[in-house]
């Protein structure tokens, strides 16, 4: 009697393997670290995109920044956001705290004004950003250069972007 197949010794010692191989490779990949990179390359782009929507704003209007731009006392740091109350809550999770609670600046016109198609939330990490406090953060120096910053970052260091 000839009989072929694997024991199932042969089957186990292949399933062992296997599985050590897959937690290899699981661990190589690491998931989290990813995941984390992909986030913050998100917010990378979210900054360079509102800055170049706020600059090509500028340059459209003869040199002038959007109005509420404009008000904003220089070097202080504002949240992107939709509301006008508690902008300072989530100092916490920011890279760079924002200034005050009323220190809130909200960049509709550049969506209204066909700049940018919606302004951008911060992808979640810590917090679940939303429209009414975005997780990015400008500030306007008095020479005039404008800081758009992600609050939070995941080891890549500051997130921001400045012209």
């Amino acid at each position: 009697m000839n009989k072929k197949g694997f024991t199932l010794i042969e089957l186990l010692v292949v399933i062992a393997i296997i599985s050590i191989l897959a937690v290899v490779v699981f661990v190589a990949l690491d998931p989290a670290t990813r995941f984390a990179a992909a986030r913050d390359a998100v917010r990378e782009n979210d900054t360079q995109e509102l800055l170049s929507a706020i600059k090509i704003h500028q340059v459209d209007n003869n040199g002038d920044y959007l109005s509420v731009i404009d008000g904003m006392a220089t070097n202080a740091v504002y949240m992107i956001g939709t509301t006008t109350s508690n902008c300072d809550d989530y100092n916490s999770y920011c890279d760079e705290a924002v200034d005050g609670d009323a220190m809130c600046v909200n960049l509709g016109d550049l969506v209204t004004g066909g700049y940018i198609g919606e302004i951008p939330v911060s992808p979640e990490d810590e917090v679940a950003w939303t429209t009414v406090y975005t997780g990015y953060t400008l500030k306007r120096s008095v020479s005039g250069i404008i800081t758009v910053q992600a609050c939070e970052s995941e080891g890549t260091g500051v997130i921001d972007a400045a012209r």
